[in-house]
């Protein structure tokens, strides 16, 4: 008899509970993003886009690809932030035809209250101490395939 590979398997009970506690964890995520971002009046797709520009200047097929929409979305939303005063548009140095979108200071002022806003962070995670959430980080890393682990 061949066995069954693992990937072919039915999960074990063990297993889709943690999927059941990963689903639970996002959507507590989302919803604590939600309501971050719209104490800002921001969307939470507006939040997503402001946080990943805080961090570097993209160009706008790369920051669609994070945000897993269409780039015809993703310039919609830069428009906002931009006539916001939170982002700003740049020719890339590498490639002069290439857009970068880049936080401006207002909007990384505002992606870090979002950061610093997300109740999610100061609640059940700081409930853990700084081993555990080592321990976590570096769980996920594997998961997601990061190898930074």
């Amino acid at each position: 008899m061949v066995p069954t590979p693992p990937h072919t398997r039915r999960p074990d009970a063990l297993t889709m509970e943690v999927v059941e506690l990963i689903g639970d964890v996002v959507a507590r995520f989302y919803a604590d993003y939600e309501e971050a971002a719209g104490e800002h009046a921001l969307t939470g797709p507006q939040a997503r886009l402001l946080s990943l520009l805080s961090l570097e200047p993209l160009p706008m097929r790369k920051l669609a690809q994070k945000l897993k929409c269409e780039p015809s979305n993703v310039t919609g939303i830069v428009d906002r932030l931009e006539a916001r005063g939170l982002v700003e548009r740049r020719p890339d140095p590498a490639d002069r035809r290439v857009k970068l979108a880049a936080a401006t200071e207002d909007g990384r002022r505002v992606a870090r209250d979002l950061r610093e806003g997300l109740r999610f962070a100061r609640e059940p995670l700081a409930a853990l101490s700084d081993s555990e959430r080592g321990v976590l980080r570096d769980l996920l890393r594997r998961m997601v395939g990061d190898g930074a682990a």
